[in-house]
């Protein structure tokens, strides 16, 4: 407390003031009748005796009165733990309030809420601030980036939104917030735009980004210095179970948050086996031993850290992870180098957590494929009436296949076509030279293939061409078949036949095919945020971890599932159900805080610690304690008037 508040604060000792005159105050003296004083003229008595508290609602009124004048010195000097908008020349503004929904920010802080809860109270208040005319937009940044509430005047609904937020377990992309608030605020007629960041800042991208809010024509505040830290988490990402054991990965913000715990696995709430953490550093795979042990295992961490929620996960058996199976010539494929095919060194070098299996030949039986999400031909001799069976119905229950054609493929024997994804019209020939043109990705960037030849194809009506020749054939095209699609590229992944398999953009066509294949369900285990596609199912139900359901977004081609908490979820498409396992991202445990852009117009945005403005109500107090004295002063002197005549006729008589 400043000397300033001292001083206002010291009016209040002017309450000794009545409690003194109280004291000195004389009161008349008491009169008894004596019966022969009445032959005695009466006189004025001289003798007055002290009073302790008389009147002493009077007393506690004008003692009020004092202080209420302290505590209205004292206001303008008082500052509360807070943030309040400040405004330019009294004008309306556009608000934009990002709002952090990720993993990080259900660390719990000193004072016991979670970092959540402290951006959600932070934005209460900055809302406690704005009035009639202001624009508000809330923008959440766990990723994918959302816009909660579109720009609106209407500050009820505003509040309602915001009341309604929940915590997830998404990753960062505060980047992509920040976009999204910028570009809600920008349209808008309020020339005051400003984007309120509300978060810890922890993102998987802070080593070598700009710093936040460089390219956004709004500036930026995030006023939440003290939340800028990385917490102190151990997050179980993943376990398998092999045989008798358990393989878990444990990631930790650092070596010193595993100190003294423990990997545990256990069965039904009892312990099955247990292993140390200390001195395995910040990332490792730990393998605990349980034996014959049956029934749902969890495996969780002993002992506490800053996020309760991803200390355990459900144990999955062995092939949990996206099985992608590869049909290619091993010795046509085979590099110069040496090595394995360029497919399986390219899935290999983008390290997706995939279960690579090369297969001689195309599965023809329903089980086969049943252990695959994904499933590239490269340049197959034609499909096998089984083959093609199998692999439609595969695909039309949500499989992702990616179809290379070539020479071997247009060469098929007679009824070895490869329907029902190309027309049996499918003929190799040249290539034209010139730069491939691509409606986007992901062989926007292809230009010229250097291809001795191609293949010319027909993907059907239903199917969307990506990329063309400059003759305008298809190059690159996408048929969707029930749940599935099939992706069909008029290339051989040969190095021999064109450079389209050492091109970035066939790494780019790997990620988007196995990311389709993930999404369509192909995996049982996901990324937390990661979306659930189901195309041309009828009906979609998920029930989360919590016993909550998961809404499920609906257009004219499919249904999105987007799951924000960690935890098994309970999913059922068109009658089948089956059971899915969300897990936390391993970047964002280890994620770093970002740096914001200074401006110098944030510090007139607001206040970390605004100053109370309560003398409204104070001086409203004192006019109330005003009218109380004034009543009380002419109630003591009404009963004072009427019990002086009393007190004479005793006398007289």
């Amino acid at each position: 407390m400043s000397f300033l508040n001292l001083a206002a604060l010291a009016i209040a000792a002017l309450v000794a003031g009545p409690l003194l005159a109280h004291l000195l105050q004389r009161k008349r003296s008491v009169e008894r009748a004596f019966p022969p004083a009445r032959l005695v003229a009466p006189s004025p008595p001289q003798a007055r005796r002290r009073a302790w508290f008389d009147d002493r609602a009077l007393l506690a009124t004008r003692a009020a009165s004092i202080l209420l004048l302290a505590l209205l010195g004292a206001t303008p000097l008082v500052r509360c733990s807070g943030l309040a908008l400040n405004r330019s020349h009294g004008a309306s503004v556009a608000l934009a309030l990002v709002v952090d929904d990720s993993l990080s920010m259900r660390a719990v802080t000193a004072d016991g809420a979670t970092r959540f809860e402290r951006a959600r109270d932070a934005a209460r208040q900055l809302l406690a601030g704005t009035r009639e005319g202001d624009a508000v937009a809330i923008v959440l940044a766990g990723a994918p980036a959302r816009l909660a509430l579109a720009p609106t005047t209407q500050l009820a609904a505003a509040r309602a939104t915001l009341d309604a937020l929940e915590p997830a377990e998404r990753a960062t992309d505060l980047d992509a917030a920040v976009r999204l608030a910028d570009g809600a605020v920008s349209g808008l007629p309020q020339l005051d735009k400003r984007i309120v960041l509300l978060s810890d800042r922890t993102d998987a991208r802070a080593d070598g980004a700009e710093p936040l809010g460089a390219a956004a024509h709004a500036a930026l505040w995030a006023p939440l210095d003290e939340l800028a830290t990385t917490p102190d988490d151990c997050a179980v990402v993943r376990a398998d179970r092999e045989r008798a054991r358990v393989r878990a990965r444990v990631v930790c913000s650092s070596a010193r948050v595993a100190e003294g715990r423990e990997l545990e696995v256990v069965a039904a709430g009892a312990r099955v086996a247990t292993t140390a953490l200390a001195g395995k550093g910040a990332a490792f795979d730990v393998t605990v031993e349980v034996g014959a042990a049956s029934g749902p295992l969890v495996a969780r961490l002993t002992g506490q850290d800053a996020i309760a929620v991803d200390d355990a996960a459900p144990v999955l058996a062995a092939g949990a992870a996206l099985g992608v199976g590869v049909v290619a010539d091993a010795a046509e494929r085979k590099l110069e180098t040496g090595g394995a095919p360029v497919t399986e060194q390219a899935l290999d070098a983008l390290a997706l957590g995939l279960d690579v299996r090369p297969l001689p030949v195309t599965p023809d039986r329903a089980e086969d494929l049943a252990l695959l999400g994904a499933l590239v031909l490269d340049d197959p001799p034609g499909l096998s009436p089984d083959a093609r069976r199998a692999l439609a119905a595969w695909v039309e229950r949500g499989g992702v296949v990616l179809l290379a054609l070539g020479p071997h493929a247009a060469a098929a024997s007679i009824g070895a076509t490869c329907e029902p994804f190309v027309a049996p019209s499918l003929r190799w020939g040249p290539a034209p030279a010139g730069d491939a043109k691509a409606a986007g990705a992901p062989l926007a960037e292809v230009g010229d293939l250097h291809a001795r030849g191609r293949a010319a194809f027909d993907a059907g009506a239903s199917a969307e061409v990506l990329a063309r020749w400059p003759d305008g054939e298809p190059l690159l095209a996408v048929a969707p078949r029930g749940r599935g699609v099939a992706w069909i590229v008029g290339l051989p992944l040969a190095a021999d036949v064109s450079d389209l398999a050492l091109r970035p953009a066939f790494l780019s066509l790997l990620q988007i095919v196995v990311d389709d294949a993930r999404a369509r369900g192909g995996a049982r285990r996901s990324e937390v945020g990661a979306p659930w596609l189901f195309s041309g199912a009828r009906s979609v139900e998920a029930t989360g971890p919590d016993g909550k359901p998961a809404s499920a977004v609906a257009d004219a081609a499919r249904r999105v599932v987007t799951p924000g908490h960690l935890g098994a979820y309970r999913v059922t498409v068109d009658g089948e159900a089956h059971e899915r396992v969300v897990a936390p991202i391993e970047r964002e445990v280890l994620a770093a805080p970002r740096v914001v852009t200074p401006s110098p117009r944030t510090a007139s945005f607001g206040e970390r610690n605004p100053a109370v403005d309560a003398s409204p109500w104070i001086a409203l107090g004192l006019l109330a304690l005003l009218v109380v004295e004034v009543a009380q002063r002419l109630w003591t002197r009404r009963a004072a008037g009427a019990a002086t005549p009393g007190a004479h006729s005793d006398a007289s008589a």
